[in-house]
């Protein structure tokens, strides 16, 4: 009884005097901003980020809360995300690293042309080709998670494209590097923009249309300024996907009390990257439906009219592969890693 009475006034004393470690630390309460350029109104802020946000502050019993500005509400362009999180402008950010074309060579692999199977596969291989072959392309910054989209969808104002042949002329919008050398190849003019650009480029005819997954539709409100819309049969493969890449402040996150940064931990890595595909790419049916209900017209490019399109964009991946052996990469290693990691994944993945 002894012994426990001063261990009670000892615990008591250190609580009194501060220590490090105790109820101060226990307590502490955290805000979060999180920023981006999508839509508040779109299926990635709602369904993704919103969710994991709330599954973040509600692990951490109310510890850590978010402030969460979406459209690029705190400023700046989209190109500049992972920078405001790398220098500690916010704490967290969800973004396309093809933003800033050739910054994070390595993990291009995944958006050339018919490499994608479904995306919370993909997203899985994303992640493990990071942590093994790339493990320093995000060195600035506290990844979070890596994913990729649904399969990219060819969307256009005045002519349907059902052939490689259909592509000759039109001006393009495309997302990244890579994607924008498939539009050039396939006889397209290409335009890169980020994506909240592309309304204000079709409404004034500065491009003929873009390339999207189907989610991203109703967010830019492609359905009402496209009329054709060109997808592929899975049986043929995925024409494209795009990477992201969610990222912390480094600073913030080795900042937080042990406790707090394992909850960041618990949904950080393989799982979470893997349901951010998932969840992206179960938008795609209500994006397609929304084209649908503005009775625009859906061409299904078959696996036999996918093979042309393959044969054309071949050069891009040998291009790709050169490119990374100049930079002091083995690119076919780097190339057949990351096909080897979807395969794998693909197959303990239900589609």
């Amino acid at each position: 009884m002894i012994q426990r009475r001063t261990l009670l006034k000892s615990g008591a004393a250190a609580a009194a005097l501060g220590a490090p470690g105790l109820s101060a630390l226990a307590q502490q309460t955290v805000t979060l901003k999180f920023h981006t350029f999508m839509a508040p109104q779109s299926n990635v802020w709602i369904n993704m980020h919103k969710a994991w946000m709330s599954k973040v502050e509600a692990e951490s019993g109310g510890r850590i809360k978010f402030e969460a500005y979406p459209a690029m509400q705190l400023g700046g362009t989209p190109v500049q995300l992972y920078d405001q999180a790398k220098d500690g402008v916010v704490d967290i950010v969800w973004t396309l690293p093809g933003n800033t074309a050739g910054r994070f060579p390595r993990i291009e692999v995944f958006e050339l042309p018919f490499m994608m199977s479904n995306a919370e596969a993909t997203s899985k291989a994303y992640w493990e080709y990071v942590q093994t072959m790339a493990p320093d392309e995000f060195k600035d910054v506290q990844v979070i998670a890596l994913h990729v989209h649904g399969p990219g969808v060819i969307h256009t104002t005045e002519k349907p494209v059902k052939t490689t042949g259909d592509m000759k002329g039109l001006k393009m919008r495309a997302p990244t590097r890579q994607v924008t050398k498939l539009m050039g190849i396939l006889g397209a003019t290409p335009v890169g923009m980020p994506l909240p650009g592309i309304p204000d480029a079709l409404s004034k005819g500065t491009i003929n249309g873009c390339v999207i997954p189907w989610e991203v539709v109703p967010s830019v409100k492609v359905q009402e300024l496209t009329k054709y819309h060109a997808e592929f049969d899975p049986a043929g493969g995925a024409l494209y996907t795009t990477t992201f890449v969610m990222a912390m402040n480094k600073a913030k996150y080795n900042s937080l009390p042990p406790d707090l940064k394992k909850v960041i931990d618990n949904n950080s890595g393989l799982a979470t990257s893997g349901w951010l595909g998932k969840v992206q790419q179960a938008g795609d049916a209500a994006g397609r439906q929304a084209a649908v209900g503005h009775g625009n017209v859906i061409f299904t490019v078959g696996p036999a009219e996918a093979q042309e399109f393959r044969r054309k964009a071949r050069p891009i991946e040998a291009e790709w592969v050169e490119d990374m052996n100049k930079r002091g990469f083995d690119g076919r290693k780097l190339l057949d890693t990351a096909r080897a990691l979807i395969e794998k994944n693909t197959k303990t993945t239900k589609s």
